[in-house]
């Protein structure tokens, strides 16, 4: 099986296209929208405008991490319309039927077949592959639902491994927070004689970009874990299906 196509993640090229792409959009987004809408606030309410939305994702931390949360979002959409539109189609599918109908299995005509196949390339028609050459040289049915076991877990680790990217970008949003925490709070100290003297516009304005930066991050970790943890779901869902076909389908076949 191709690691790339089992860990079902988009091309290096078009990944940093992507990247590229969501950067240049939010940052459009910003300095078109965000910015200006957070600025009229200020210029509005003053100190008041603190809870005002725009005024809360206006900093530059907010705007790292609502990028790299869109781009962790088109990662996992893409995973998710493949295992939907390529993948499960032929999880319960037996791929033999047709060619082994009614006739003992040929194991060289079977695994040219698969082969040759249009889907030879899917991770359950190559679990199917492995297990017939397996068979082909050892002649042993026990042997080939081993190397269903093997293909299976095999395919597990490099889904797992598929998602290593996405998990990293969810650890590094929080992070980013922090970051922006720290900033705010040292901004603020800084404002601390004007606070004194009764300006307090300035220190109240560095607390909120120490504030509302871990405030973004953390709620856009949220709502990334729980996306993250229905796609991993759904690979748990392929692999279990990928192992049933199989000893559903082509034991049967090699034991005719």
């Amino acid at each position: 099986m191709s690691s790339d196509n089992t860990r079902m993640n988009l091309p290096l090229w078009v990944s940093v296209s992507v990247f590229v792409l969501t950067v240049v959009v939010v940052h459009l987004l910003y300095q078109g929208l965000i910015r200006p809408a957070a600025e009229a606030a200020i210029a509005a309410h003053g100190a008041g405008a603190t809870a005002n939305v725009w005024v809360i994702l206006k900093d530059a931390e907010q705007q790292a991490c609502i990028t790299l949360a869109i781009f962790c979002l088109i990662l996992m959409a893409y995973k998710y319309y493949r295992i939907v539109s390529k993948e499960e189609p032929v999880f319960t599918f037996d791929y033999l039927q047709t060619f082994a109908k009614d006739k003992p299995l040929v194991v060289d005509e079977a695994l040219a077949y698969l082969e040759q196949g249009e889907s030879a390339k899917n991770s359950s028609v190559a679990t199917w592959i492995n297990c017939l050459r397996r068979y082909k040289y050892t002649q042993n049915v026990q042997h080939a639902a081993d190397a269903i076991r093997d293909s299976v877990e095999s395919l597990a680790a490099q889904l797992e491994a598929g998602n290593a990217m996405i998990r990293f970008f969810i650890w590094a949003i929080p992070s980013i927070g922090f970051v922006g925490t720290v900033r705010g709070i040292g901004s603020a100290l800084a404002k601390a004689e004007e606070a004194v003297a009764g300006d307090i516009a300035g220190m109240v304005d560095k607390l909120g970009v120490a504030f509302n930066s871990t405030l973004v991050s953390l709620l856009l970790s949220i709502v990334l874990m729980y996306v993250l943890f229905h796609l991993n779901n759904r690979q748990d869902e392929m692999v279990l299906k990928t192992k049933n076909n199989c000893e559903t389908h082509l034991l049967t076949h090699l034991h005719k």
